[in-house]
């Protein structure tokens, strides 16, 4: 029979893996398409999507998001359609926390 202290045990066992989104800085993406992207996709609010604009442009990249792997895999994927239908080579990446 499990006691609490094995069931606390299983479920901090099953927390799954959180990955950081990253956006990196290059010369041609626009602020505007930068800022609509973190509003759209990442659900950031217009004030959130400016500062990480600004950060990203002046440290060379930040973290937008932190999720579990499918979601941060999906989000990349949304950035790389976002920003090739729009002729920008915004480049979002994943890794590991």
């Amino acid at each position: 029979m499990a006691t609490e202290l094995d069931l606390d045990l299983e479920l901090d066992l099953m927390a799954p893996k959180m990955y950081k989104v990253i956006l990196h800085n290059d010369d041609y993406s626009t602020f505007d398409f930068v800022i609509e992207v973190l509003m759209e996709i990442f659900n950031k609010t217009k004030d959130e999507a400016v500062k990480l604009t600004f950060q990203i442009d002046q440290e060379g990249l930040a973290v937008v998001g932190i999720y579990p792997k499918d979601i941060a895999e999906t989000k990349v994927s949304l950035v790389k359609i976002a920003a090739k239908e729009n002729g920008y080579p915004l480049l979002a990446t994943m890794e590991e926390e």
